[in-house]
């Protein structure tokens, strides 16, 4: 799909998309570092919970989950159940809380909760190294994606989206971002449904609401070409499933550029309903991933082609638009479908790299270099900082070490070891204190990569911490770790009791 040249009209359509998403940040320039990274304002509990989901929606969402269930099928629905399932848990268990704590970024929480300078500044890099890891595998899905459209390598394809992220994220802060995610979620919404509309029309199938029309196509390949597309764990265990479930709602519910949403409500309902519309928003995507992966096999057999599995996975981040071209959608629609899926993984690393330069210009430098920073100093160094992790990713990038989804987990899996459980504990337990919280986080980055470090001479490890789902069994032992050397040392000073009894529990808002 990226040596017949370039796509002209996806090509137009997904330009002048980015060029209306840029217009819009443009009228919302970063002034401030509060507008840089930071918090940024209030948008109402609709537009919270669309910016919540188009913050969410990433290549991973419209490409990698389609892929994932091209090869899996049931398996890989543990991402869809996990994604979606962490943001219940964040919902019944976090939104509000954090909200009433009021600290603009994950390791301001951390530090703060804690009393611990070290531990923000372990949970700063916690959370550039999430952002890099999560950015990568953007990176891939926008690079496939610009290398169709252009008609050239993925190689070229990833440096050209490359730069075309990192200029947005320099010019507009998170105001411009939030105003165009809810811009950018009715795109997506659009692009990603309407084309599944028109295949489940073209095939025959229930195209009011393809979501659920797509079931009976799942019953004809499995009637007309033996294809048990629903099989369950024909693809990995019951325990990966339940592992790798487990993993991304925990990792959910602990990714810092997620929770910064919370910080910018005017109180807990607000930050409730957010995440409920979110949640909602999500879901209507979500539902409409598997579809596509189902057409996509239906119009493979129909069509006699049976692909080699090194080359099924070559191709399968980019499925959902394979299948858009393989049902014969007219261009257009082909590009309507392409510029969701571009605007998708182009605010995620907008996102992301401002919250990891977030973390380096405010609770690293702030806080330990320089604490006499103007806004201007601290606005220059996100900047930086924005170039550089853009950067380290791009290097990883050229060579991406899996498919998207499956890089993502990884960034989910760290979240979850780590600072998952330093919020729960940090909310739900005054007695949590700064050695237990060091003690946690760091065995979770061990517990995290294990399997890589240790895996090879130690296989049991890699059984029990598989790179992405480590956290069924780590997370737990992370919160043990947490809460033994906790009762092992001093507890928290007074005052930070005090006040998780009295303000983030003691009242409602």
């Amino acid at each position: 799909m990226t040596d017949a040249g370039p796509n002209l009209i996806p090509l137009i359509i997904v330009t002048l998309a980015l060029a209306s998403f840029i217009v819009a940040g443009l009228r919302a320039r970063a002034r401030s570092a509060s507008d840089y990274g930071i918090g940024g304002r209030y948008i109402g509990r609709i537009g919270g919970g669309a910016a919540i989901a188009s913050n969410w929606m990433s290549a991973a969402s419209l490409l990698g989950m389609g892929g994932l269930l091209y090869l899996h099928g049931y398996y890989a629905l543990a991402y869809v159940i996990g994604w979606t399932g962490g943001y219940v848990l964040l919902l019944v268990l976090m939104a509000g809380q954090i909200r009433r704590f009021g600290k603009y970024t994950a390791p301001d929480f951390v530090g703060d909760r804690y009393a611990s300078p070290m531990a923000g500044l372990i949970s700063a890099g916690i959370s550039i190294t999430i952002s890099i890891i999560y950015c990568t595998a953007q990176f891939k899905g926008i690079g496939m994606l610009f290398a169709w459209l252009f008609g050239t390598d993925y190689r070229n394809g990833v440096i050209l989206g490359a730069v075309v992220v990192v200029g947005y994220v320099i010019i507009s802060g998170v105001l411009g971002v939030a105003r165009n995610q809810q811009l950018q979620y009715t795109l997506l919404i659009v692009s990603f449904i309407l084309p599944l509309m028109v295949l489940a029309y073209k095939l025959g199938y229930f195209w009011v609401l393809p979501q659920f029309g797509y079931g009976v196509a799942i019953q004809d390949l499995k009637r007309e070409f033996g294809i048990n597309f629903a099989a369950p764990f024909a693809s990995g265990s019951l325990f990966q499933w339940i592992s790798l479930c487990f993993t991304l709602m925990v990792g959910t519910a602990g990714l810092p550029h997620v929770l910064s949403r919370f910080y910018v409500v005017p109180n807990i309902r607000d930050a409730r309903w957010s995440l409920v519309w979110g949640l909602f928003f999500i879901a209507l995507i979500y539902w409409s991933a598997p579809a596509y992966a189902v057409f996509a096999r239906l119009l493979e057999a129909r069509s006699g082609v049976s692909l080699s599995p090194a080359a099924a996975e070559r191709m399968a981040d980019l499925v959902v638009i394979k299948t858009a071209v393989m049902g014969g959608l007219p261009p257009w629609m082909i590009g309507i479908l392409a510029a969701g899926a571009v605007s998708a993984a182009f605010f995620t690393v907008a996102g992301l790299l401002i919250t990891g330069a977030s973390s380096f210009s405010h609770d690293i430098y702030y806080r330990f270099i320089n604490p006499r920073a103007s806004e201007t100093t601290k606005m220059a160094l996100s900047k930086a900082a924005v170039v550089a992790l853009a950067g380290v990713v791009l290097v990883v990038a050229l060579d991406p070490p899996g498919l998207i989804a499956e890089i993502t987990a990884v960034a989910f899996a760290l979240a979850g070891n780590t600072i998952f459980p330093a919020f729960l504990l940090g909310i739900w337990w005054g007695r949590a204190n700064r050695h237990g919280v060091i003690a946690g986080m760091l065995t979770g980055v061990v517990i995290t990569f294990s399997a890589p470090l240790f895996g090879g001479f130690l296989p049991l490890v890699a059984d029990i911490f598989p790179l992405t789902s480590s956290a069924f069994f780590g997370a737990p032992t992370v919160i043990a770790i947490m809460v033994g050397v906790s009762l092992l040392t001093p507890p928290p000073p007074d005052e930070v009791r005090r006040f998780l009894a009295e303000q983030v529990h003691g009242h409602m808002d």
